[in-house]
């Protein structure tokens, strides 16, 4: 009909903004997309060149290059679909990485401009692509079209394929080196000559090594050739285990790859960069898809600390399928039916892994506690079933992400002489409680050890002694709340024994602090910058705000009241906020003198702390906290002539060559 009315779709250039100027955060994600091009495009070798101080990187390769026709109906051509032509390279038959046509525009996301230059079919050409000038043209309304400079034949040098220059760096280039080649190397499984393609970056080859995965990897679960390569080049293996990599229900999807564990959580750490591989990456033909999909899991066990891997799961990635990825290229998404199948393929297998995982650490912690001579000629001593306990303790003390071998020397120690109070109270049995989730137990022993011999606690003793002294001594110069929260806050077992292993969080704090904005909207500035003395600490599950107060301040029942009724509510908001108000909170003042209104009545005291109680809160007074750690730790120096076996034992391992007997030695 003559009448009806006509529609039309228009594409802004505003498209470009929100697909490439703005879309990649960091260089080496940028760089894969130019070098997935570059396989595309049969190439075998890619150059990268960085010059930093100049502010300039270029890419270049020796593939099939483009034509003009080329450039303009692929490259230029934002979404082009490059698998409608050929889902197959012509040269190498290689599986085609581009898909969606707008990896290049992630250029835009660290230059303003870039230049690319290209022969092929006998043809030099070149253009010049501004992202200032785009911009202007996307402030102007423009659609449709944006018209980059062509480059003077004359000034093209390039003897074969492509190379994308980039200059005007938008942001400080920052992996440079070798950071850079373990970064880009990690990204790709296609480098090498059995895949005839390489990369050099600042005349450094990329190989696998540079992965830098072969030193750290203890254990290994593998799925298929891919995985059974990365054990055979694992310098520190002691476990291999082969798995299958099919998927449950879908005969035609196979994953490949691997999963590994490190000794140490600490060697998953770049010492270069402080960048974590604590990841489990997912790879696509050959390129990064997900950067870590163990995070997808919410896994808390302590395995996963030590946990590094590979996945590699082509059939994400079906020529006749739906993309997968997300616009990023960094993503995959969730609620795809094959995402969810690997999903469910790596939580079974994780599973799988942790279960192994403990055995093989707990097995091993016998044979890493008895390097030291004294710790095996105590573990030879003891009868049958005691060394099966021993085992057990030494297994679980192996199982922990201690990293520095003094501290697992310590903790073994401490372990010898926990043993040996159960041993005395025919309570072996309690070890059975100890985890990685319960390790207050051992605390709980130390308790009491009334029945070891009273000077192998000695130097510990000593040395909460010189704690407690030092309190006192800020207490009687009436030392500023700071300096006194400084002290009691880095030793929390002066507040309560059970807060040995109390730790603070910052975020909290901050936190705290701003909830106080709004409940606190009445309090005076002094009161205000009072609060820099407020401290929030995680213990278990329970939260512990702690206020102190100078030792010659004196303060009234009421302000004091109103106060705590602040934190209280604080505290509250917070935990309702993250979803956690079924976490307890308490609440601690620490006065170095009697409220001011205690002495009004004979039983003024007791109701305010009735009234305390009820809201959690309690006030302790400096001399109380003194006198109560005093007698608690005196004693143990007062024994210290009575040594016997055990001490002996403990000081002679205490002065072995760690370094000389450490396992790797």
């Amino acid at each position: 009909m003559s009448g009806d009315p006509k529609y039309q779709m228009t594409v802004s250039l505003n498209v470009l903004r929100h697909l490439g100027l703005g879309l990649y955060s960091n260089v080496a994600a940028v760089l894969s997309e130019v070098v997935a091009n570059s396989w595309d495009a049969d190439a075998e070798h890619v150059w990268i060149s960085i010059n930093a101080p100049e502010g300039r990187v270029v890419i270049e390769d020796n593939g099939h290059g483009m034509t003009v026709e080329d450039a303009n109906r692929k490259y230029l051509y934002v979404g082009y679909e490059r698998r409608n032509d050929a889902p197959l390279t012509p040269r190498f038959g290689r599986a085609v990485m581009g898909r969606k046509g707008i990896g290049k525009l992630s250029l835009f996301s660290i230059a303003q401009t870039v230049r690319v230059e290209s022969v092929a079919g006998g043809q030099r050409h070149g253009f010049v692509m501004d992202a200032v000038d785009i911009e202007e043209k996307i402030r102007d309304g423009g659609e449709g079209q944006y018209e980059p400079l062509p480059v003077a034949t004359s000034e093209i040098d390039l003897g074969r394929g492509t190379r994308i220059t980039l200059t005007d760096m938008k942001r400080q280039l920052q992996w440079t080196g070798r950071a850079l080649r373990r970064r880009l190397a990690r990204r790709f499984s296609i480098i090498g000559q059995e895949h005839r393609f390489a990369i050099t970056l600042d005349d450094h080859p990329i190989t696998a090594t540079d992965r830098d995965y072969q030193d750290k990897v203890q254990y290994i679960w593998t799925f298929g050739d891919l995985g059974n390569g990365v054990a055979a080049t694992a310098s520190n293996l002691e476990q291999q285990e082969e798995r299958s990599g099919e998927l449950e229900g879908h005969p035609d999807w196979v994953i490949d790859g691997w999963i590994g564990t490190a000794s140490m959580a600490g060697q998953l750490i770049d010492t270069e960069t402080s960048e974590s591989i604590n990841k489990l990456v997912v790879l696509v033909r050959g390129k990064l898809a997900q950067e870590d999909i163990l995070e997808e899991f919410g896994e808390g066990g302590l395995y996963t600390k030590y946990m590094l891997g590979e996945i590699h799961a082509d059939f994400l990635d079906m020529d006749d399928a739906e993309d997968i990825a997300t616009t990023s290229r960094q993503k995959l998404i969730e609620e795809d039916p094959r995402y969810q199948a690997l999903r469910e393929k790596l939580r079974e297998e994780l599973k799988h892994v942790q279960s192994q995982w403990t055995n093989l650490r707990r097995s091993q912690g016998t044979a890493r506690a008895v390097i030291y001579p004294g710790i095996k000629e105590w573990f030879t001593e003891l009868d049958p079933d005691q060394k099966v306990a021993a085992r057990r303790l030494f297994g679980r003390i192996n199982e922990l992400p201690i990293e520095d071998e003094s501290n697992r020397r310590q903790l073994i120690v401490s372990g010898v002489l926990a043993f040996e109070s159960l041993k005395l109270r025919n309570m072996l049995h309690r070890l059975d409680e100890i985890s990685t989730k319960n390790l207050d137990v051992l605390q709980q022993v130390f308790v009491q050890l009334d029945d070891l011999e009273a000077s192998a606690y000695y130097q510990i003793a000593k040395e909460r002694l010189r704690i407690i002294r030092k309190l006192t001594a800020l207490v009687d110069e009436d030392a500023k709340e700071r300096a006194i929260q400084e002290h009691l806050y880095k030793h929390l077992w002066l507040l309560d024994p059970s807060w040995e292993r109390a730790t603070h969080t910052e975020h909290m704090e901050r936190s705290i602090m701003t909830a106080l904005d709004e409940v606190c909207n009445t309090l005076t500035e002094e009161q205000k910058r009072a609060r820099v003395d407020v401290k929030y600490s995680t213990n278990g599950n329970k939260h512990v705000i702690i206020e102190l107060k100078r030792a010659g301040k004196r303060i009234s029942s009421t302000a004091l009241n109103e106060q705590v009724s602040k934190y209280y509510t604080a505290a509250e908001k917070i935990l309702s906020d993250a979803g956690r108000s079924n976490e307890p909170v308490e609440i601690v003042v620490v006065v170095g003198r009697r409220l001011s209104d205690w002495d009004e009545t004979p039983d003024s005291e007791n109701r305010f702390r009735e009234m305390l109680a009820a809201s959690r809160a309690r006030v302790v007074m400096y001399d109380e906290l003194i006198n109560n750690a005093l007698q608690a730790y005196q004693d143990y120096v007062d024994g210290a002539e009575e040594a016997g076996r055990v001490y002996r034992l403990v000081h002679s391992i205490s002065e072995q060559d760690i370094e000389a007997l450490s396992p790797t030695a």
